[in-house]
């Protein structure tokens, strides 16, 4: 069992992302308070900087890199986020970048990657391991490999969101994190843990992904082939070591909402809150609206995680 990390160390990475990390707005709707009958707070990670959370973990992560790691450079693997996370980190701090993408990743996120200065490596996400790819590049360069969520410094990277929502809100009744690989949600769940007790936390997952849900009800990682969703943030084959460690013990439980539902609240927030949200940034809201029922007069937190999709994408699926 690994040593997992812990809100001291979400507090610290909050240091050193001071400056560098945009504290991101936390909205409310009555017309969602009216739907459910509920207090609902969204912290909106898609107005970080390169769009999505995962810079909180990727620059907590490449900041702690001695000289010898920040000469030799990182590499990483991504369908997108992360990839423009590191990539972006790695141009802040002068550090050399390797991403590998797959060939079908969106190609506003593909685009970005390589404007942030990453070098991009592409592979095909159903037929090759991009985890084999990434390890064999390190070994070969001497690269220090950060993952995209299965690493401590990524963990607490983004457990800074849901701190930084707490801050703000005081203790909540239950928060609703978008699950692909769990960096995310494990990250919050230290957070809530810390500040907010008596919170029940809820993973969300594609419902044709939903390696995380046969994880936690099984008691062990379930890999599962790469899922077809929409939500592309969460095309994930399995969580990690670390997040499995601190899912299995932190959180409540997890649900999982159709791609349906998720254009369903790419429309809501694109229409009643004028913000753009790409799919796996929906599945919280997805999943509040499944239990609206179980959640009324409470307060509830819901993270959107991100906000990169191709505006051309975007129309199609709302046009529907």
């Amino acid at each position: 069992m690994p040593i997992l990390p812990t809100f001291d160390d979400v507090t610290a990475a909050a240091a050193r992302l001071a400056g560098h990390v945009h504290r991101t707005p936390v909205l409310t709707s009555r017309t969602m308070n009216d739907e459910t009958g509920a207090q609902v707070f969204f912290k909106c990670e898609n107005f970080q900087r390169m769009g999505a959370f995962k810079f909180r973990g990727g620059f907590n992560a490449l900041s702690r890199f001695d000289d010898r790691q920040r000469k030799a450079g990182v590499v990483t693997f991504s369908s997108g986020n992360h990839a423009q996370a590191i990539a972006l980190s790695a141009r802040l701090l002068g550090i050399p970048a390797t991403i590998i993408m797959p060939h079908d990743a969106p190609a506003s996120k593909m685009a970005a990657t390589r404007g942030y200065g990453g070098n991009v490596v592409v592979y095909d996400r159903y037929t090759e391991d991009r985890e084999a790819i990434g390890r064999k590049l390190a070994e070969e360069q001497g690269m220090t490999l950060i993952p995209p969520y299965d690493h401590p410094d990524v963990i607490a990277g983004q457990g800074t969101a849901a701190m930084e929502l707490f801050d703000e809100t005081g203790p909540l009744d239950a928060l609703f994190v978008p699950l692909g690989g769990g960096g995310l949600l494990s990250g919050s769940a230290l957070a809530a843990r810390a500040l907010s007790p008596q919170c029940r936390i809820y993973g969300v997952e594609p419902e044709a992904g939903n390696d995380g849900q046969q994880s936690f009800r099984s008691g062990s990682i379930v890999h599962i082939d790469t899922p077809r969703t929409i939500a592309d943030g969460a095309q994930t084959q399995h969580l990690g070591g670390y997040t499995f460690g601190i899912i299995k013990r932190d959180v409540d439980d997890i649900c999982t909402a159709s791609d349906a539902e998720l254009i369903e609240c790419m429309r809501f927030f694109a229409g009643r809150m004028k913000i753009v949200v790409e799919p796996t940034g929906c599945l919280g809201l997805a999943a509040v609206r499944n239990m609206k029922a179980a959640l009324a007069g409470k307060r509830v937190g819901v993270v959107i995680s991100g906000g990169n999709i191709d505006l051309e994408r975007f129309a199609a699926l709302l046009a529907g």
